[in-house]
């Protein structure tokens, strides 16, 4: 139970400190899971890209609804029915110990280098970008502020997870994630007074309205929702950062609703993220921004009030700090107990597993902070480079290889164990030959190839077992539910015919 602080006591359980003694309700599970989601790249980058490219950057947002469709109706009541506490386990019973090492390996070195550092990076750059006149109190030197950002940023987060687990981190996400809502919807709200109506999108920026772009466009080809589709089961479905919540939920009922609520959420998010870029397009053509990445400063500084600009600065860390604090939770939970209860001391009691789970938030602050300045060295070396989308492509080389360890649990009888191992471990030099002998492909369309080639090769040696069937699949806990999931799911249909 937590103390009036926030701390929990010292005593407490494994499934108290990791799971919130599993009695999460569905709005605690939709809005810490989209504030987990939202980073502060999503308000530079994406934005900017929808200057560029217009609502075909809102791809990445509103076809979320596929990965938590599938999260919630086929793989949460999976994870739900096992009592599991990390995906990890869910792995190890299907595909045996070793796979499921693997898996929690691979995720617990993505986490804390990657996802931790490009999150303490993005947020402590866009905060600079938008309010260096403001944080230049701190120091006069770039570079040394947005260090310094970092590390206070990563401190902060690691602290309240520390004390917390994740119903510190829970309740301090749905406080962050009305301040990011509220700070969002003010940007939105002035772009499209500044154009002159929502029609305006229409008249001032025709082109920038259409959600399929051409099969040769360089970034976002309407054929990349191929491999989009594949990458949403990863991070919807078997990410444990995201998975967390509704394995911690009260029962099926609120992770069903707590995920369909954070689907619907994806939309509105979509509107405040992307549509700001279309509109000052609209305001300003294409001549107006140098930098596409401006697109979310330009409208901070140039349009904002002082007060509502100390706002927006709030929604930047609270963004920042709902991811990170995620992360932390997260790969405590999969070192604590995937590796150290599981290999190092199978004896090992309650304390000693959140004891543990604490001490690897500190290391793994560490490690978040060193990947956050290597990026910002990165970044300062060659301004100019777009290494999101590298750090992307890093991301997928492992990605990829879970969807397919994920979904060979999931949907086949008695998938072959050293199959799927191998299978995992064959994305990688897929994904170097494809570069080799096609380097123009787009990298979502490539990391579709990759998934589907092997999971064929996990099916074909597991085929004599067979698919489950869709009644050991698919589960709702009520009607009313599953007319809600399918309802977001015309939505989506619906969305995709009328921007065509």
């Amino acid at each position: 139970m937590l103390a009036l602080s926030g701390r929990l006591k010292k005593d407490v359980s494994v499934e108290a400190y990791f799971l919130s003694s599993r009695n999460l309700t569905w709005p605690s599970i939709a809005l810490s899971t989209i504030a987990t989601n939202i980073q502060g790249y999503q308000f530079l980058g994406m934005m900017g890209s929808a200057y560029l490219y217009g609502i075909a950057q809102a791809s990445l947002e509103i076809n979320a609804v596929q990965g938590i469709f599938l999260a919630a109706f086929i793989f949460v009541p999976m994870y739900l029915r096992e009592k599991i506490i990390t995906i990890t386990q869910f792995i190890q019973k299907h595909i045996g110990r070793t796979t499921g090492l693997v898996y929690s390996i691979a995720s617990i070195i993505l986490f804390s280098t990657i996802t931790l550092g490009a999150a303490l990076f993005w947020g402590a750059y866009a905060a600079d970008i938008v309010f260096a006149e403001y944080l230049s109190i701190i120091s006069d030197d770039r570079i040394t502020r947005i260090s310094i950002l970092i590390l206070l940023l990563g401190v902060f987060s690691a602290t309240y997870t520390y004390l917390g687990g994740l119903q510190a981190v829970v309740k301090t996400d749905v406080l962050q994630f009305g301040i990011l809502l509220f700070g969002g919807i003010a940007i939105l709200l002035t772009s499209i007074n500044l154009l002159g109506g929502w029609r305006e999108l229409y008249v001032a920026a025709p082109d920038h309205m259409h959600l399929y772009l051409p099969a040769d466009h360089e970034k976002l080809p309407w054929t990349h929702m191929f491999g989009l589709f594949f990458l949403n089961i990863n991070y919807w479905c078997a990410n444990q950062t995201v998975m967390q919540r509704s394995l911690a939920a009260k029962n099926l009922k609120h992770a069903q609703m707590g995920l369909l609520a954070g689907g619907a959420l994806k939309y509105l998010m979509a509107l405040v993220i992307i549509v700001p870029g279309v509109a000052l397009y609209g305001i300003l053509g294409e001549a107006g921004l140098s930098d596409p990445d401006m697109a979310f400063p330009y409208l901070v500084q140039n349009f904002l009030p002082i007060g509502l600009k100390g706002v927006i600065l709030c929604a930047l860390f609270a963004s920042i700090m709902s991811t990170v604090d995620s992360t932390f939770n997260s790969i405590a939970t999969l070192w604590s107990i995937d590796i150290y209860k599981g290999y190092l001391k199978k004896e090992a009691t309650d304390q000693q597993i959140v004891q543990t789970g604490k001490n690897t938030i500190l290391v793994t602050l560490v490690t978040g902070i060193i990947m956050g300045l290597v990026l910002l060295y990165i970044k300062f070396e060659n301004p100019e480079a777009a290494f999101t989308h590298t750090l992307n492509e890093l991301r997928y080389y492992i990605n990829c290889g879970i969807v397919v360890l994920i979904c060979s649990a999931a949907f086949l009888v008695a998938p072959n164990k050293k199959a799927a191992l191998i299978g995992f471990l064959l994305t990688i030099p897929l994904h170097l030959s494809i570069i080799y002998f096609f380097p123009e492909m787009n990298y979502f369309v490539r990391a579709g190839f990759v998934i589907v080639i092997a999971l064929l090769f996990v099916i074909i040696f597991s085929f004599n077992k067979g698919f489950k069937g869709l009644s050991d699949l698919f589960h709702f806990e009520s009607t009313n539910i599953l007319a809600l999931g399918l309802g977001l799911l015309a939505s989506l249909v619906f969305l995709h015919i009328l921007f065509m």
